[in-house]
């Protein structure tokens, strides 16, 4: 589904549609029991695992040459953006977490590659936000074309939110930080792992 944002972002969006990429599908060892799963996709639908929303966001729709889109793609999800603007700009993926008690997990590990044909940021900023909208952020860096999965200790998180009832996860591409400011990243199997024995 593609929806009316900026031309930038339309025509990254038309270019990504019409490419084809040979496995695509997401194929990842199953996680562990104990982990509580965010998000796997695998519905091809919202809500998340959660029950919780999910969606773009860009913190100037206005402007033309920033934008965000999101849509399904064979049990992941499949982010194009645009940051490359003249104005600040930032912007990508929130996600309800249904006031989640976080206190038990060590990490939040998500699977992640970017688009070789399209190009994609290295780097994007991740934030976790509480009940209060205190948020904690960290930065996820060495995004390749190829999958892997990001596994980020919950220490790592620098901020005040409160780990035992959190209300969002949030992936931000910001313009000052992204190596690349137009692109296209697929995101898959977003989740909370207790602390291995």
């Amino acid at each position: 589904m593609m929806r009316s944002f900026c031309p930038a972002i339309r025509r990254l969006a038309i270019v990504a549609l019409g490419l084809t990429w040979p496995g695509a599908v997401a194929v990842a060892a199953k996680p562990p029991p104990t982990d509580n799963i965010i998000a796997d996709f695998n519905s091809g639908r919202k809500p998340n695992n959660l029950g919780g929303d999910f969606g773009c966001w860009i913190s100037d729709p206005a402007d033309s040459a920033q934008g965000c889109i999101e849509a399904f793609d064979r049990g992941a999800l499949r982010v194009i953006y645009s940051v490359d603007s003249d104005k600040p700009a930032f912007g990508g993926i929130w996600m309800r977490l249904q006031n989640l008690d976080a206190t038990q997990y060590d990490r939040l590990v998500l699977r992640v590659r970017g688009d070789a044909g399209m190009g994609s940021t290295a780097t994007f900023k991740v934030e976790l936000k509480d009940a209060m909208d205190r948020s904690s952020s960290t930065y996820v860096r060495g995004i390749t074309d190829q999958w892997q999965d990001i596994s980020i200790p919950l220490g790592d998180f620098q901020g005040m939110a409160n780990r035992k009832k959190l209300k969002e996860f949030v992936i931000v591409i910001e313009d000052r930080t992204a190596t690349a400011k137009r692109g296209m990243f697929y995101i898959d199997e977003i989740r909370l792992a207790k602390p291995t024995a």
